[in-house]
């Protein structure tokens, strides 16, 4: 990411880049310069909009915790949720791309201890969450996923 590119304009172009290559690139940023880790692995999440039925593809940093992928609804350290989230609550499935594969996937929202050992994967992978909880008083949530059958790869 330049010091001239805001984040949306990096996200766009992340995204764009993510779908055009069907995940050959974009699967594997250096987010090094921003507080992150130079290998931070981002998947795709296809919601459907809570209202209108469309379909939104988010990229996002995600980990493997106990086979599982995690992500975080962050927004950044924003006061509320991202969309994608209020999205998928409305939902019991969502769709996830990891690199060149895509599944159907199930969500839950992790509990007490599991949540704590989670958060805390999530912060080594990558650090800036610690800051993005700091910032505002809403529990940042994790949602994991539990990946299900085969779907076609995510297009523009």
């Amino acid at each position: 990411m330049g010091d001239t590119d805001s984040s949306d304009d990096f996200a766009g172009r992340h995204l764009a880049s993510y779908l055009e290559s069907g995940g050959a690139r974009g699967h594997i940023l250096d987010l090094s310069a921003v507080g992150g880790r130079a290998f931070t692995t981002h998947c795709l999440l296809r919601s459907r909009g809570r209202r209108s039925g469309n379909p939104y593809v988010t990229p996002l940093i995600y980990g493997n915790f106990g086979g599982e992928i995690v992500i975080v609804a962050s927004k950044g350290g924003a006061d509320s949720h991202p969309d994608w989230y209020h999205n998928i609550r409305a939902s019991s499935t969502v769709d996830v791309q990891v690199a060149t594969e895509a599944f159907e996937a199930a969500w839950r929202e992790p509990d007490d201890e599991e949540r704590h050992d989670v958060w805390e994967y999530m912060t080594h992978l990558y650090p800036p969450y610690i800051a993005y909880q700091q910032s505002t008083s809403r529990r940042i949530p994790l949602v994991m996923l539990a990946i299900g059958k085969p779907i076609d790869v995510f297009t523009a």
